[in-house]
């Protein structure tokens, strides 16, 4: 597994954002489809709904691929994918010998918070300049 250095991590975000954009955009898209779906499906009389219904699960599987692969795109590059709606990812690291992630959340200017592998976003700390 490649381990990153916060440089390293912060010297691959402006292709990462890119991605994390287009992932949050089309979480979003994808939300709205299901939702409507939801909305159609308890409500729906009659043949008309029934197409709606087919093309927005067809669409709703369409972007729910393109939500795969760009998680596929960065777990290619060697960051994980956290959350799709907050646009958060975690860059593998090391502090004094043990494991660690780099946290970075969309709209965040660069890599500035690690936790332990197993506390998660709750667990988000401050990089002190020393790991920097």
């Amino acid at each position: 597994m490649q381990r990153f250095t916060v440089e390293q991590a912060n010297s691959t975000l402006p292709l990462v954002r890119r991605i994390v954009e287009d992932v949050v955009r089309d979480h979003r898209l994808w939300r709205e489809k299901i939702l409507e779906l939801d909305l159609i499906a308890s409500s729906a009389r009659g043949d008309e709904p029934r197409e709606r219904v087919k093309q927005l699960e067809r669409e709703a599987q369409q972007v729910a691929r393109d939500l795969d692969a760009f998680q596929r795109e960065l777990a290619d590059l060697g960051i994980e994918l956290k959350d799709r709606r907050l646009g958060l990812i975690d860059f593998p690291s090391e502090r004094d010998g043990r494991g660690i992630l780099l946290c970075w959340r969309l709209g965040e200017p660069e890599v500035r918070y690690w936790h332990d592998v197993d506390s998660g976003y709750a667990g988000r700390q401050l990089l002190e300049e020393a790991l920097v």
